[in-house]
This record gives structure tokens, C-alpha cells and sequence, in this order.
């Protein structure tokens, strides 16, 4: 079967009424599998992770929309996590042998629908950008909810499908195509949100930190505690276990401890693997070296 991962961001995280609405009426659709679902409060955000074959994929994120045009209001929504609407982004991941081309494919069907259909500003990003400048998230996402109306008069950002006026109710959509990434964050013992931010500009890429790696400083006032929140956009290349230990020894520099950390959503088995094997200094170990994946091999 060739399958696709779809790992939609909604703005709500507070009201769990609402994601078990959501979340129901995606997992009923036919030929989905609903492999995963988190909120956070802080954050004001939930992620859910399901698969399928393109075409009840389609199915599922267009009645998704149609729930969340329904339930969530952006006028309404405080949160630490940058978002720039309901459905803040909606990524199709090509799984197996599924080809990228086919997600990206996906992506534009998706969007040339829930744009029109909910007065909806539509960008594409990553695989499935039209201009290069929104190829990136975070530029498409950069005002957010709350500048989005000024960004919409500017004929630069003129949305890839949907209206190209404000839509207060929903904000606008980033849908795309894109390759495997972890969501992972690391939480510090410290309420201090100057700290979170200095560290998470010494790791991430755009401002001379590791490569593949997008981090942000957030305040998670419910735990008393302040986090790194990250996107690894290339786990093999730059491996969780580096990471965590820059951050380790960026917040030494500021007397801080880690606390924890956490997974947001699901990740290739081969990257805490990887992770194992730094740590336990173990030699050339590698998933074929596991009972479960032997198992699986061999029918």
C-alpha cells in the first residue's frame, strides 16, 4: 500500500471537548488510521498523526476542516506556539514507497478545496511551495494570526488558493508536502524565558547553530518551567542525541538544568536507536540487530 502520513497542527489545546470531536471524526473515516494525538496547554495546541492512501486522505482532512471551521475560533486563542490560524499546518508525509510528487499533488487538491470552501487564505509550503519564499514555515507563518490581515494587503503574500482577505474567524492554513521531522523539546529547570531564547538561537540552524535544526524559547507557565521547542527537519544528519546535549551545555553556561524532555507526535524508531548507541557506546549497532525488527523481517 502506498500510504501517507498527514500531521495537521490545530490552535486548540485547552479544550479537549473539541479535539475529541476532531479527532472522531477523523478516525471514522474509512481506510484511516489514527496513530496519535497530544495537547498541550501552553501551547494551546494539539497534533494529530494519521495515515492512509491518498484518496481517503483527502477524504479525512477535508471533513477535518469542515470540524474545525466549526469549533475553533481564532479570536479567542492565547498560546506560546506561533500559529497563524485554526488549522495552523496540514503536512502530507510520503511513507514507503509513496513518492513525494504524490504529496505534493495532495497538497494542492487539498487546498484548491478548503480555500474556496471556508473563505480560507491557503499557502503551500516546503515540497509543495509555489514561490520559493514560502518553501520555508516559518516565513509563511512570520506576523502570525495577529498580523495576518496587514500581510494579506501586501500582493506579495497573496494566498496560493482562497480569498485574499482576512478570515477572523479561521486566520489563514499552511498546507504542504514535506519529509519525515521530529518535534521534540527540551524542558529546563528554570522560569527564566530569556534563557530558553538564548539557547534556542546557539542551536538552531538559522542563526549559526546546528544544521536541520528550528528552535524557539517558550514560556510553559502551567509547569512552571521554560522549554526549547524544536523541529528536526533532518534526524540522521543531526541526530536527537546531539542536540539535547548542546542544549545540556548551553544551559550549564546559565546554571540551569535539564529537566526533560518530550516527543510531540511520532518518530522513526531509528533515530532513539541511534540515541541508544551514542550512549551505551555501543559498536556497529544498527535496527537489524533488534528481536522485533528481525521478527517483522521474517514475516
Amino acid at each position: 500500500m502506498r500510504l501517507i502520513e498527514c500531521v495537521p497542527n490545530l490552535s486548540e489545546g485547552r479544550d479537549l471537548g473539541v479535539i475529541d470531536r476532531i479527532t472522531q471524526v477523523v478516525s471514522q473515516t474509512k481506510g484511516i488510521k489514527l496513530l496519535h494525538r497530544t495537547s498541550d496547554y501552553d501551547h494551546n495546541r494539539s497534533v494529530l498523526t494519521f495515515t492512509g492512501q491518498a484518496n481517503a486522505l483527502r477524504e479525512a482532512v477535508l471533513i477535518m476542516y469542515e470540524e474545525v471551521a466549526n469549533l475553533i475560533d481564532m479570536r479567542d486563542h492565547q498560546g506560546e506556539h506561533p500559529r497563524i490560524g485554526a488549522v495552523d499546518v496540514c503536512p502530507f508525509v510520503p511513507l514507503g514507497a509513496t513518492k513525494m510528487t504524490e504529496c505534493r499533488d495532495l497538497a494542492e487538491e487539498v487546498a484548491s478545496i478548503v480555500g474556496p470552501k471556508h473563505a480560507l487564505p491557503v499557502y503551500l509550503y516546503e515540497e509543495a511551495a509555489l514561490h520559493e519564499e514560502r518553501r520555508r514555515l516559518e516565513n509563511v507563518r512570520r506576523g502570525q494570526y495577529e498580523g495576518l490581515e496587514r500581510k494579506l494587503e501586501n500582493a506579495a503574500w497573496h494566498p496560493d488558493f482562497g480569498p485574499g482577505e482576512f478570515n477572523p474567524r479561521l486566520g489563514a492554513t499552511i498546507i504542504g508536502a514535506r519529509k519525515i521531522l521530529i518535534a521534540y523539546n527540551v524542558n529546563l529547570r528554570s522560569q527564566d524565558l530569556g534563557v530558553a531564547k538564548k539557547i534556542a538561537a546557539a542551536i538552531r540552524e538559522s542563526s549559526g547553530g546546528l544544521r536541520n535544526v528550528k528552535a524557539l524559547g517558550i514560556n510553559m507557565a502551567h509547569l512552571d518551567k521554560v522549554q526549547v521547542s524544536m523541529n528536526l527537519t533532518d534526524y540522521q544528519a543531526t541526530p536527537i542525541h546531539r542536540v539535547f546535549e548542546l542544549i545540556r551545555a548551553e544551559a550549564a553556561r546559565y546554571g540551569v538544568e535539564v529537566a526533560e524532555s518530550e516527543l510531540i507526535g511520532l518518530a522513526p524508531a531509528d533515530a532513539f536507536l541511534s540515541a541508544a548507541a551514542h550512549y551505551l557506546h555501543l559498536e556497529d549497532f544498527s535496527e537489524q540487530r533488534t528481536l522485533e525488527y528481525l521478527i517483522h523481517a521474517s514475516g
